[in-house]
């Protein structure tokens, strides 16, 4: 068995892989890429990350965004948000957006990956799944950045937080909060900001 046959039978449809994890089944991991890149049995998503491609009726489909985010990171530490998911809150917002923010404890900037743009921010900790109460939470995070008028979302969202559980609400600003939602909850958890 050749080396290049041992590295493409670790190969699955639609995973994601790192240079160094490909390396583990290759004496020559970079002429085998470049084998396997010309082949079309791997697809460049971003430098040193790469995907097997999944072949459907339509052609190649793109790697999941999950699989992609965790490759990347090679953690699998981070929470995914689109900011779009603020509309479902019912607070006013309405816009649209393409670009999802990943909360993470390693990289911080815009990235490309398969050729859509990721905003990674660093955050010391990162809630294992997104709630109401940690989406409002950001939503208040990032009232400086909606394209809506913040006047008009502001008193909405305070709103909306009365209505939610407050102890989950609390656990969400303890853990996932900033300076500025909590000054903002305040009021709402009954408790006075540090």
């Amino acid at each position: 068995m050749t080396a290049l046959t041992e590295l493409t039978k670790h190969l699955r449809p639609g995973q994601v892989y790192r240079r160094k994890d490909l390396a583990r089944w290759s004496t020559s991991v970079d002429r085998h890429l470049k084998q396997l890149l010309t082949e079309g049995r791997l697809e460049k998503v971003a430098g040193g990350l790469y995907m097997a491609p999944r072949k459907t009726r339509f052609g190649s489909a793109p790697a999941k965004p999950e699989k992609l985010v965790k490759s990347f990171l090679g953690d699998d530490r981070f929470l995914m948000v689109s900011p779009s998911a603020f509309n479902g809150l019912g607070v006013g917002t309405t816009q649209l957006h393409n670009e999802p923010v990943v909360y993470n404890r390693k990289r911080h900037g815009r990235y490309k990956l398969d050729g859509r743009t990721y905003d990674f921010r660093m955050r010391s900790t990162v809630p294992a799944q997104l709630s109401q109460e940690v989406l409002l939470v950001d939503l208040l995070h990032n009232l400086n950045r909606l394209p809506e008028d913040t006047a008009d979302v502001l008193p909405r969202a305070l709103k909306r937080a009365e209505a939610m559980d407050k102890k989950r609400l609390a656990r969400a600003v303890r853990d996932f909060g900033s300076a500025r939602a909590e000054r903002l909850l305040a009021s709402v958890l009954h408790t006075v900001p540090a």
